[in-house]
């Protein structure tokens, strides 16, 4: 569950979206949609209509490493307040098996890094040391985060792929 809070931390700290995502299959990466800054991430698809408007996510070190703490550095902006209802479905796989496949309350989730709800409307910044157990399998884990309003609405969308190694 460390490694879910971790991949979540990483991935939801700044995210959201209306029309699932997610499903059975291998997590697609659009490579046209990249998330600014120093970090694997990628919006699900074009983010203009998203919720959050994500400026730069930077991870130290990118990419994240087993047995390091990993440095979440994000700013972004609201363009409505998120009230509680808000839901993330989060979706993590190591290779092409499903680790977890799940939908979460977003107030509840983002307490793993120091925020709560509501979220206000307006310039969102968020710094985040989270401690990376050393005991995470090596290999490629694909991540979504799926965030929507409780009426459905888009806040964000984001994917990445990230590998560890020994």
């Amino acid at each position: 569950m460390q490694l879910t809070t971790l991949l979540l931390s990483a991935v939801c700290a700044v995210s959201v979206s209306a029309s699932p995502s997610w499903g059975p299959s291998q997590i697609r990466i659009n490579e046209d949609f990249k998330v600014p800054g120093s970090n694997p991430l990628f919006f699900c698809a074009d983010p203009k209509d998203n919720l959050l408007e994500i400026e730069k996510v930077d991870l130290s070190p990118n990419p994240p490493e087993a047995g390091k703490t990993l440095t979440i550095k994000a700013t972004g902006d609201f363009k409505e307040k998120i009230d509680e209802g808000a839901k993330v479905h989060v979706q993590v796989k190591y290779g092409l098996i499903t680790l977890i496949n799940q939908e979460a309350d977003l107030c509840d989730t983002i307490t793993n890094v120091d925020l709560k709800c509501p979220l206000e409307k307006g310039e969102m910044t968020l710094s985040k040391d989270v401690e990376l157990p050393s005991q995470i399998p090596p290999g490629k884990y694909s991540v979504l985060a799926d965030v929507y309003t409780k009426d459905g609405d888009k806040i964000t969308c984001l994917t990445a792929h990230v590998e560890f190694h020994r």
